[in-house]
Formats: structure tokens, sequence, C-alpha cells
């Protein structure tokens, strides 16, 4: 199995890749070269080919090696192996009674066929590759929907014309226009997008004089493909939270709306919590850098109680409980705070962040954020940001 973490950033390498190269027949061959570059070995995967869509059978357009004879060049679109397809969009063919056309006579449990379709809004691909023994059914899934969720949004934004437009209006949808007021806290929150839009997001949710909701959240990317699976994160929570669903069953149905999104980059981390006014909190935290709560010299992180948004259909997700007590901070922030690098390369930190929040805990909630910022900005040289970053600061006020 691959490590978590590495997997995620390898996911990001060609999820950037797909959002970089230059349109074109070449730019999907590129990719699919890439795909077997960084995760070849990890999943027992190799020999990508590509076929086209063209009238009613599917084309083959790649170059083939001598151990690929096998590999048909044109397959209609009435075999069974395409409908199952075109259903499931993904296809793993480890079943008998299902053969991919050209694999009847040489599959084996060492070399199993796996597909993805993905199309733009005039056309259709099949990304096909060959599965060693070894394989893990799902990594397999999750990568091949994370490169076709990806490479279904360029092709049809590769159509759109009005992409600036679009993205302005879905950024100005997503997040707050001023912080709630409420009685026994101060609460602060910025977002800064790496570009035009971006993929974090922050919201309130006012309940009664007793208790509020908030979130954070992060989706995998930048520009427009994030800020649309950001836009369906607020969207489903703002729905779920105004019929009083229970917290856990909201971010469940929630995961599988990210999950069946399509003109997305498909993940999403989220914190979402709901704080009392005892300071009573009471949270889920699916794959979200873990929050800061400080108070003097005490500091506690906020673990993740549960896995990225969008991976799967369906995800565990466990609620935890923390208690602010008064005078105390808690800081949430997203990776583009402490990943941002120096000229150096070094990273910002989390121990730099932990010790900034420890420093200026005494300031008003918008002066915290606003160091945190600023620190990180310098840390950086003042240089463009590479990633979205966002900070909500909650404090708990001292009462006479």
């Amino acid at each position: 199995m691959i490590e978590p973490k590495e997997f995620y950033r390898k996911i990001d390498v060609i999820q950037n890749k797909i959002g970089k190269d230059k349109s074109g027949q070449d730019f999907l061959f590129d990719i699919i070269v890439e795909f077997e570059k960084v995760f070849g070995k990890d999943l027992h995967i190799r020999k990508g080919i590509i076929y086209e869509k063209n009238d009613d059978e599917y084309i083959l357009i790649s170059k083939l090696d001598k151990f690929q004879s096998h590999v048909r060049e044109k397959i209609e679109m009435t075999d069974p192996a395409i409908e199952a397809l075109e259903e499931n969009k993904i296809y793993i063919y480890d079943n008998l009674s299902l053969v991919f056309p050209g694999w009847e006579n040489i599959r084996s449990v060492y070399k199993i066929p796996a597909a993805l379709r993905v199309s733009s809004l005039e056309n259709s691909w099949i990304f096909l590759f060959e599965l060693l023994s070894g394989w893990q059914r799902e990594e397999i899934e999750f990568c091949l929907n994370a490169v076709r969720a990806a490479l279904k949004y360029r092709l049809i934004s590769d159509s759109i014309n009005n992409e600036m437009q679009q993205a302005v209006y879905i950024q100005k949808s997503l997040l707050p226009q001023k912080s709630p007021t409420l009685i026994g806290y101060d609460i602060a929150g910025r977002s800064n997008p790496a570009e035009l839009v971006g993929g974090d997001i922050y919201d309130y949710f006012l309940f009664d004089d007793k208790s509020f909701g908030f979130c954070i959240g992060d989706a995998s990317g930048h520009g427009l493909p994030a800020a649309l699976v950001a836009r369906d994160a607020i969207t489903g929570l703002r729905m779920g939270l105004e019929k009083h669903m229970k917290m856990v069953h909201t971010l469940k149905k929630l995961n599988r709306v990210i999950y069946k999104s399509v003109f997305s980059t498909k993940f999403i981390s989220l914190f979402y919590g709901e704080l009392e006014d005892d300071g009573n909190l009471f949270y889920v935290n699916a794959g979200h850098p873990q929050p800061i709560l400080v108070k003097g010299t005490s500091i506690t992180e906020l673990d993740t109680t549960g896995m990225i948004f969008g991976a799967l259909p369906e995800i565990e997700l466990n609620r935890s409980f923390v208690r602010l007590e008064e005078g105390s901070v808690l800081v949430l922030f997203t990776d583009g705070i402490f990943e941002r690098e120096n000229k150096n390369g070094e990273s910002y930190n989390i121990e730099r962040v932990k010790k900034i929040i420890e420093k200026n805990q005494e300031l008003p909630s918008s002066k915290l954020r606003d160091s945190i910022f600023e620190d990180a900005d310098n840390f950086g040289n003042g240089k463009k940001w590479d990633d979205d970053a966002t900070v909500v600061v909650i404090k708990r006020l001292v009462t006479a």
C-alpha cells in the first residue's frame, strides 16, 4: 500500500500536469506517460494506450510495442466490455465473464486490463492499462477516478470561452461577507486565492444564540476546477444544515455529492465544527490540516476523524470533542499557509504557525489572522503565493 501522504502528493502531480499542459492529442499521450511514470511501480500498472471514439466505434490512436500484438485497432461501441465501461466510467476486467476485446487468450491474474473513459463536449476517449500481479483495487480505482475527473474538466473547460466570468461568479458566492457577531466570541476569517479564484473555503452557520457552526476546506488543485468542488461543498453544507440534519449524516451525504461531481477536481479536505456558548466544540475533521487550539503555553491539535471527501462513495467519519476555555484561541488554516516556501525551498511549516499563534494570542482575532498571513508572506519573500491560503480565528473571550 502507498503511504497516504505520498499518495495524495502524487495525485497532485498528475492533476497539475493535466491542468497546465497544452491541449491537443499530444496532451493525452503526455498524461498517460506521466501517469505510468508517477504511479507505475506503486500501482503495478503499465503499457497504457488510448482509443478515440469515431462514430459507433473506438479507434486506437496509440503506438504499440511488440508485446502488444493482441491489442485491437477498432472496437465496436456495442461490445459488452465497452458498454460496461460506458456505464461505470472506470472498469477493471478481472471477471472471466467480461473480457476486454483482444485479451481473450492472454488474460491471467498477472495481466489484467483496466480502463477509464473520459469525454469532452465533443468526443470520448478510453485509456487502457495493463495491471500486473500485486495491484490493489482501491488504489487503482482511486487513482483512475482522479485522472478521469481532472481530464474531464480540462477537456470540457477547453471548450468553454467564458471561464473567467464563471470563475468570478462562483468565487463571490462562496465566502462569507462578514464575520458573525456572537456574545463571548471574537471571530475573523480570510482567504487568498493563488489565482483569480481558488479552492479554499470557509463559512459560518448560525443556529441560535446558544450555538453556531463553522467550516474550512481545501479542494485539490487551483483555479476554476477547485472553485467548482468548493462550491459543491458549501452548497451541500448549507442545504444539509438548514434541514437540521445531524453532523456526521450531513457530511457523509456531502461526500457522496463530491464523489459524483463531474466538472471538478473531485477531492476536498473539510473541517466542520459546532460550537456551543459554553465552549463545547463537537467536530469532524475529514482529512484537513489539524486546527490548533492555544491557551497560554498549552497547544492542542485537533486530529483528523475521517478521510478526505470525494475519494470513495462511502467513507467512515467520527465526531470528536474538545473544549474552548475562556481566553483560548482556535486557529484553522489550509496548507497554503504552512507549505509556503522561501527562496531556499524551505517550508514555513506547522511549528512556525504554532509559534506565531502563541506569540500573538492576546490580539483580536482579525489582527492575529493578519499576523499569520504577514509572517508567512515575509517568509516567502513576498513572492506570489503558489497555493490558496485561508485562516479562520475563533477566540473565546474572558468574561468579567
